[in-house]
C-alpha cells in the first residue's frame, strides 16, 4: 500500500509552466500502469496540448474553463463536476476562466519531470525512462 498527502510531496514531484502547476502523485515508478496529478490551470491563460503518446482523463475539482476540441472546433463549458477523456490522443485547447484544479490520470504513467514538447505532447514512455537514466 502506498500512503501519500500532497502537502508532504518534494519538490521534484511539482512540475510548473507558464500555464500550469502539476504535482504528480502517482508515477511510473509506482508501478501502478497509470500515473495521477493534480493540475492548477491558471486563469486567462491558454495551453495548447495534443498527447500522442498517452491517453489521459481530466476532472474538474474547481474552477471552469473553455476546452477546445481541434478537430471539430467544438468548444465545450468545464466546470466542477465535468470529466474530459482525451481518448483519441486529441488535439485542443484549454482555457481557464478562473484558475482550475483538475485531476489528471494519463496512461501510460508519466515518469514525473515531464513538459509539453513544441507540438503539445510528453515524451514517450521508453524515451522518457532513457532520459530520466542519464540525467
Amino acid at each position: 500500500m502506498i500512503i501519500r498527502h500532497i502537502a508532504d510531496l518534494d519538490h521534484s514531484r511539482i512540475v510548473r509552466s507558464d500555464t500550469w502547476q502539476s504535482t504528480r502523485l502517482i508515477l511510473a515508478d509506482d508501478k501502478m500502469g497509470f500515473s495521477f496529478n493534480i493540475t492548477v490551470m491558471y486563469a486567462e491563460t491558454e495551453t495548447r496540448m495534443c498527447y500522442k503518446n498517452h491517453l489521459e482523463s481530466c476532472y474538474c475539482l474547481d474552477g471552469e474553463a473553455e476546452v477546445v476540441d481541434l478537430a471539430t472546433g467544438e468548444v465545450h463549458h468545464l466546470r466542477p463536476g465535468g470529466i474530459y477523456i482525451l481518448d483519441k490522443h486529441d488535439e485542443h485547447i484549454v482555457r481557464p476562466k478562473t484558475d482550475l484544479t483538475i485531476a489528471c490520470v494519463f496512461n501510460p504513467a508519466l515518469i514525473g519531470s515531464e513538459k509539453h514538447l513544441p507540438d503539445g505532447s510528453y515524451v514517450a514512455q521508453n524515451a522518457a525512462s532513457t532520459l530520466q537514466s542519464s540525467q
